[in-house]
């Protein structure tokens, strides 16, 4: 079959190199896609936001299935265009993708479904938010309503800091429309994991576990950003806490919207943090994580392209997800300034060197060609994702495989699975 991905960054590359790898996939395309994934898919010149222009698309080379990578066009309702049409997709439709639009909608969603999750209060007034910062103290998160790519959710330690990210949401509009609205609420404590499951409004089919590193710099420290590096599995999610997550985490989402109905058929990816055996949810998305799935298509076996259809032909019960043995880590090279402005165009080298080393996989993010070499074009540039016997090993391969690559102002987090080492004391 023919196979449209609709995106341009990690994630994406990720996604269009296993179908290139999946029997059942003839082709692959990409709108708009990256340097890296013009070897495995065709990129095509495309708007993302342009469902009609898609839709030719589609009709037009006999596409047989399209898979949505980013939150943008599924908020914005690319799957109910397409299902209008006939044309299979992979994705929530908009009601369903609300979930993640809009973290005030997820949060009531979470409270009327009894799903746990933090304390927190809506607010369009800075005033009444500021007044109420004031009442309960700090630590306390300050989240803009709306998508800001990963970005905003703003962890405050002090008053004057949750005073600042107010300002920044609401008065200064650094996340534009996003911060008409803020979510304030409790600072959970204890340990983050991703956890993604398929679902095709009936069947949920989770992923093995993985853990993201959200903060810029090393020991958590900085702001947030789209994710610095992840690594799959994840020891913190337990068999016991995953049979908590699926029943308190992931199945009430698909039954609340069926009692609203509405569908959830696509991917459902909860954010938790979890204390003494306990998931909280801190936010759900209605996709895949990035840079959560490079490690994760790193480790499944089979075919993705048979597994992606499946979910838009509901019928996931007939589906059995395996996985590689070996552990997998997704190191994230940034650009100087992330998650600020940064420069773009800026050469990279050494790809061919890494990519050349045996378990290792280059994914790119943020990049282009330029004089028909490969330059920056992003914040988040390149995601080098290493197997290895266990973390450690998995670790130390990725680390080899970036000291063959190079760009001017090149950052990242040297402490990507840091926290289950020292727990497992490796």
């Amino acid at each position: 079959m023919k196979v449209l991905v609709v995106g341009g960054g990690g994630r994406e590359h990720a996604i269009a190199w296993k179908l290139h790898n999946s029997r059942s996939v003839e082709k692959v395309y990409c709108t708009p896609g990256n340097a890296g994934i013009s070897e495995v898919a065709e990129c095509i010149d495309v708007d993302p936001l342009d469902f009609d222009a898609l839709l030719d698309f589609v009709k037009y080379e006999w596409i047989d299935l399209t898979i949505v990578g980013p939150e943008d066009p599924l908020s914005k309702g690319i799957v109910d265009a397409f299902e209008k049409e006939g044309r299979l997709i992979v994705g929530p439709n908009k009601a369903a993708a609300r979930l993640e639009a809009s973290k005030a909608f997820a949060k009531d969603f979470m409270r009327q479904n009894g799903i746990p999750t933090a304390e927190y209060r809506t607010f369009t007034s800075y005033t009444q938010a500021e007044e109420y910062v004031k009442l309960k103290g700090t630590p306390i998160v300050i989240k803009a309503d709306g998508l800001a790519a990963g970005k905003g959710v703003i962890i405050c330690k002090t008053h004057d800091e949750a005073v600042a990210a107010l300002r920044s949401i609401m008065k200064d509009k650094d996340f534009g429309d996003a911060g008409d609205r803020v979510v304030v609420e409790a600072c959970l404590e204890g340990e983050e994991a991703s956890y993604i499951a398929f679902c095709d409004g009936k069947t949920i089919l989770p992923l093995a576990s993985s853990q993201d590193h959200k903060r810029v710099f090393e020991n958590d420290e900085g702001p947030n950003t789209g994710g610095m590096g992840a690594y799959s599995p994840a020891p913190v999610v337990t068999d016991e806490i995953e049979k908590k997550v699926i029943e308190r985490v992931m199945r009430p989402v698909l039954e609340g919207f069926r009692r609203e109905g509405v569908k959830f058929k696509g991917i459902l990816y909860a954010g938790l943090m979890i204390k003494n055996g306990e998931p909280s949810v801190l936010e759900y998305n209605c996709r895949l994580g990035d840079p959560e799935t490079q490690p994760l298509l790193a480790r499944l076996e089979g075919d993705f392209g048979e597994i992606m259809k499946a979910i838009a032909e509901e019928r996931l019960s007939g589906i059995e997800l395996k996985w590689k043995p070996q552990v997998a880590t997704c190191v994230v090279l940034a650009s100087e300034g992330y998650p600020g402005s940064y420069p773009k165009g800026r050469e990279i080298t050494g790809l061919q060197e890494a990519a050349g080393l045996q378990d290792v996989v280059v994914f790119h993010a943020g990049t282009s060609f330029r004089d028909g070499k490969v330059v920056t074009n992003g914040g988040r540039v390149l995601g080098v994702t290493a197997l290895g016997a266990d973390l450690k090993a998995a670790k130390e391969l990725a680390h080899t495989a970036i000291e063959r690559i190079n760009f001017e102002g090149m950052h990242y987090r040297r402490d990507i699975g840091d926290k289950a080492l020292r727990r497992a004391k490796i």
